[in-house]
């Protein structure tokens, strides 16, 4: 798989750290996962998803398997480790060199995290998150946050390709949840933001990206880049379960170099 298949986080983090998207294009997979579906859960013929998966490990060159992940919408953070097991978890830590954690989404919002205050200003510390809005409401970024050394002004966060609020409509409980787990009252309003009435009773479209920073402020992390992209919209780039239901998932990468 060459370059031209996936997206580089466009953020000031340490030279040191290795993030990247993939995108739908340039797999083995045939429709409805055309093409490189990195989900083996999802219906795909898992010998396509193990190719596409070589090809990316191949291509990024790592030296060590990735931590790949069964994601089941909760708030683990586990230590990714280099021995082919797939663990339960929504996010994986490393501070082991050439050790990659992975995430997949299909419209769920991805969180890169690093830290910025080693010496040389080379990272010793990264993260990757699964956010779904319960991910995310429950507390997730604060569970990753516990596993850095730095507090959270040295740390910076990418957020990756998830879907739009135009096409985002949740119900109350949605809204609810999150007003549930509001910090302060600045958090509330932040989070309240991030609402608009939706087209049916007690619904509403909520922007996951504004959720997510404000989740992250209100921890502490103020360097946050990204949330600029939209899933739903760009069939042809992204996979986006909301959209077409049966589909692959996009993988995100990070490691430390």
């Amino acid at each position: 798989m060459d370059k031209t298949h996936y997206i580089t986080p466009d953020w000031p983090a340490p030279a040191n750290v290795r993030a990247c998207i993939t995108t739908r294009t340039g797999g083995v997979s045939i429709a409805p996962y055309a093409s490189n579906n990195f989900g083996t859960h999802v219906g795909d013929d898992r010998a396509a998803v193990e190719a596409n998966r070589k090809a990316l490990c191949e291509s990024l060159g790592l030296s060590k398997a990735p931590q790949w992940l069964e994601q089941v919408h909760g708030v683990k953070v586990i230590s990714a480790k280099d021995d082919k097991l797939v663990r339960t978890a929504d996010a994986s830590f490393s501070t082991d060199i050439g050790q990659a954690c992975v995430v997949m989404t299909a419209d769920c919002l991805p969180i890169f995290l690093c830290d910025t205050s080693s010496l040389k200003s080379r990272a010793s510390q990264v993260a990757v998150l699964h956010c779904g809005w319960r991910s995310l409401a429950k507390g997730i970024c604060a569970k990753a946050l516990q596993k850095f050394n730095s507090p959270p002004q040295q740390l910076m966060a990418y957020l990756g390709p998830a879907i739009s609020q135009k096409h985002f409509e949740v119900g109350v409980d949605v809204l609810e949840a999150f007003f549930k787990s509001a910090r302060s009252a600045g958090h509330a309003d932040a989070i309240a933001s991030a609402f608009i009435s939706g087209q049916r009773p007690l619904h509403f479209y909520a922007d996951i990206y504004e959720l997510a920073r404000a989740e992250l402020k209100s921890l502490g992390v103020t360097a946050v880049y990204g949330g600029d992209y939209c899933t739903y919209e760009q069939p042809e780039r992204f996979y986006s379960y909301r959209r077409d239901g049966v589909t692959g998932r996009m993988a995100h990468v990070i490691c430390l170099e």
